[in-house]
């Protein structure tokens, strides 16, 4: 157990994983892949001009879905968003991290999250998707799903297939979930 996740054990409940707290979260605990400085996804001129959240899922749907070993020969790596905007291929963290940067720029209360989805079989994989907030309501964007009107769901309708464990804001502030102490 890492330190991080051994403190959450002792100051946290383990029933509910959406519960949050502000922590000093190492890089590597986004993933493999993860090895700037969030701020980073930030520079540099975007190509891709976008004004409502519709946008960025439409410009989504013309992306491609390609893993890192088979995009780039490693196991994880995490393509700058304005990489990502020329290749238009590659997995969720690519996904993930060019909607998170576009929907701050458009004034969305907005999490980038890292942890693990759970599927139709209750297994669990790692997985990268955003968090956010409008109008009271908050929502989970899933970017890579095939189905432009599943992308975006209230969060109460999806939060049992998806766990969060570590997190970033838009003010670059990370967090850790009580999801990193379930598996």
């Amino acid at each position: 157990m890492t330190a991080l996740s051994s403190l959450l054990a002792r100051t946290l409940p383990r029933r509910n994983p959406w519960i949050r707290r502000p922590a000093r979260v190492p890089l590597r605990a986004y993933g493999r892949g993860a090895v700037c400085d969030f701020r980073r996804y930030f520079e540099g001129e975007s190509i891709v001009p976008v004004r409502s959240l519709d946008d960025v899922r439409q410009w989504l749907k013309g992306c491609t879905y390609v893993t890192d070993p088979q995009l780039f020969g490693c196991a994880d790596y995490w393509q700058h968003p304005c990489a990502f905007e020329q290749s238009r291929a590659g997995d969720c963290e690519d996904f993930a991290l060019w909607a998170w940067r576009k929907m701050v720029h458009l004034g969305y209360d907005a999490e980038f999250i890292a942890g693990r989805i759970v599927d139709a079989c209750g297994e669990h994989r790692g997985h990268t998707w955003i968090l956010f907030r409008s109008d009271g309501t908050v929502f989970l964007f899933d970017p890579v799903l095939a189905q432009r009107a599943l992308m975006v769901m209230p969060l109460r309708m999806v939060r049992d297939s998806y766990i969060p464990e570590v997190s970033v804001g838009p003010d670059l502030k990370r967090y850790a979930y009580t999801g990193c102490l379930v598996r």
